[in-house]
């Protein structure tokens, strides 16, 4: 089988498998985010009523829009501090047989910040920094707790469209509680226990040592004291040659961590492999059920939206958006990684490189999974706010290499992670909607719902906050000697490196594009500040819209009303979203990964 016609496969079969799930997982969602009786609630509902009873929390209570703002980002901050604790106090704590010591101030707060928002930037090797009972009491648990905290304002959002004439848009502490217990416990526990059955390790025992049939030989890079690659004259990174003869096999709970980290979109990794490691991802099939997780949750969501707006042609209009944009984006990021790298057919090249490269760019990418399942991949965890990789997109091709990168800047909404991508889908509605009105000169509406200068307003906090986050920290390091100091590669391909970096922080991905030593002060503060601000700014502007649609009245169908359901609102939708995009992109997009690929057709 040829590896278009496995990409098609494996594309069609993925979508096929989401789609035909989206319908009853939304459904369930809908039922117990909305506190009817359900198996699960009949089995599970002692626990979260004793819960409530320690917490002193009255479901039926209902919050408007500030309050919620307020208990989320109090929970959120207090979930960060429990973090920043672990790491620094991880020398005494048990559970780790490896006895690493306390993780620097800097990097302690990147990865309490990271793990909060859902971004699961990694600054640092798992399987040499943290033992195991801070990888589960704190970054397993947040990965739980952040997916929950998306998937509670997403439903607080919908909400907004549904209630009419009303000030409240749920209880956080019920929406926080019911996503965990009812929905992302009882998927990562099935998924853990598949994953465990087919290879991924689960257990506590200390680190393994192994003597290498043949010593390895390598070119390690150069660094400073800092942790910066030492560079020459002309600026390239310094190597020095580095022989090892033993192999150290890094053990731990894996498999229920690797579960929840694909269910919940978040993406950090046991180890600094990533989903690219044996003992994450083990075989072609572990691949494909972690490429399911990653979109089920996001997808069912878009059903979701619909059954409690009352109206599921509105979900299927927003999921077909969705798939659109992902099959469109991912079909050229394969093409791309298919195609390789031309200067290997040129002259000078010997006849073995030009060979292999006929088969497509494997530079970077696991043998176990090729160039199919790796440019799939990385589509699907940069489509999505999850960062998990399977491939180094660093090594992918220019072109390869922008979809991941613009998929996460167009906010990861196609589909977009647990929560977030439906409420960014729902913002550009708006958005289109309110361009339609333009058009027709009436007033433009959603669901029943005016939009009006109040929800534009908010429409415009929350489209332009992330990009300025990039696009600013990206300036910053690329015009300070801190930022610059960990860039390992010159030109085009530095400035890619940074804008993704800075794109991932800022959208909560995680994934990286390599590259560039993250794990500095200067690094570890500024995607730390970034990865905060590009959470929480657009969950208050969003969670405020909320609000603001839910006091509305509801406005009657007429003639003369825009159908949201249809082809045209699809189109509609779609063209606002690449349009933003393009707009707020492309330039710096120009100086990265499509300069790059320019100076790769014109090399002689």
């Amino acid at each position: 089988m040829s590896s278009a016609v496995l990409f098609g496969v494996l594309l069609a079969a993925l979508l096929g498998v989401v789609v035909l799930c989206a319908r009853p997982l939304g459904s369930y969602i809908a039922e117990v985010m909305e506190g009817r009786p359900t198996a699960a609630r009949r089995v599970a509902g002692p626990f979260e009523r004793l819960l409530y009873r320690w917490c002193h929390i009255n479901p039926a209570e209902e919050m408007s829009w500030p309050q919620y703002a307020v208990a989320l980002l109090l929970f959120n901050a207090l979930g960060a501090l429990v973090v920043y604790a672990l790491q620094r106090a991880q020398a005494w704590l048990p559970l780790n047989p490896q006895a690493f010591t306390a993780v620097s101030p800097d990097l302690s707060f990147n990865t309490a910040v990271s793990f909060v928002t859902n971004t699961n930037w990694q600054a640092y090797a798992g399987e040499s920094t943290l033992g195991y009972f801070v990888q589960m009491t704190g970054l397993a648990v947040q990965n739980f707790l952040s997916a929950a905290t998306g998937m509670a304002v997403a439903v607080a959002v919908i909400r907004g469209f549904a209630r009419h004439s009303a000030i409240a848009i749920g209880n956080f502490w019920a929406d926080v509680t019911r996503a965990t217990l009812y929905v992302l416990l009882p998927l990562a526990t099935v998924l853990a226990i598949v994953l465990a059955s087919q290879g991924v390790i689960q257990n506590f025992d200390g680190y393994q040592e192994a003597t290498t049939v043949e010593k390895l030989a390598y070119q390690a890079p150069r660094t400073d004291s800092a942790g910066n690659p030492l560079k020459d004259a002309a600026g390239n990174a310094l190597t020095e040659r580095t022989v090892i003869g033993v192999q150290t096999l890094p053990m731990g709970p894996v498999a229920s961590q690797e579960a929840i980290k694909e269910i919940g979109t978040n993406g950090g990794g046991f180890y600094n492999a990533n989903s690219a490691h044996p003992f994450e991802n083990p075989t072609p099939l572990t691949n494909f059920l972690e490429m399911l997780a990653i979109l089920v949750i996001p997808c069912a969501l878009t059903y979701t939206f619909g059954k409690m707006v009352g109206d599921v042609r509105q979900g299927w209009a927003i999921l077909a958006a969705m798939g659109i944009l992902f099959v469109a984006l991912t079909v050229v990021a394969f093409q791309s990684e298919q195609a390789g790298n031309p200067l290997l057919g040129h002259h000078g090249v010997d006849q073995l490189a030009s060979a292999t490269q006929a088969g497509g760019n494997m530079e970077g990418k696991e043998t176990r999974f090729g160039i199919a399942s790796s440019a799939l991949f990385a589509a699907v965890t940069t489509a999505t706010s999850c960062g998990a990789v399977n491939t180094m997109h660093d090594s992918m091709m220019p072109l390869g290499g922008l979809v991941p990168l613009f998929l996460i800047q167009l906010g990861e909404l196609a589909p977009g992670g647990v929560g977030t991508g439906l409420y960014t889908l729902l913002v550009f509605a708006v958005l289109g909607v309110f361009i339609a009105g333009l058009m027709i000169g009436r007033t433009p509406e959603y669901l029943g719902k005016k939009i009006e200068a109040t929800e534009m307003k908010l429409t415009s906090i929350f489209i332009l906050t992330t990009p300025l986050i990039v696009l600013t920290g990206t300036a910053v390091a690329v015009t300070t000697d801190a930022g610059v100091a960990g860039v390992s590669n010159p030109g085009a391909h530095g400035f890619t490196e940074l804008l993704y970096a800075f794109s991932s922080a800022a959208n909560n991905n995680g994934s990286a594009f390599g590259g560039i030593s993250a794990n500095t002060v200067f690094y570890n503060v500024a995607t730390g500040i970034a990865m905060w601000f590009g959470r929480f700014w657009p969950i208050i502007a969003v969670l405020a819209m909320a609000g603001s649609l839910a006091a509305k009245k509801r406005i009657p169908v007429t003639e003369g009303t825009l159908p949201t359901h249809g082809p045209l609102f699809v189109a509609l939708l779609i063209g606002s979203i690449l349009l933003l995009g393009v707009l707020t992109y492309v330039p710096a997009l120009a100086l990265g990964p499509v300069a790059e690929h320019f100076m790769l057709l014109a090399a002689p």
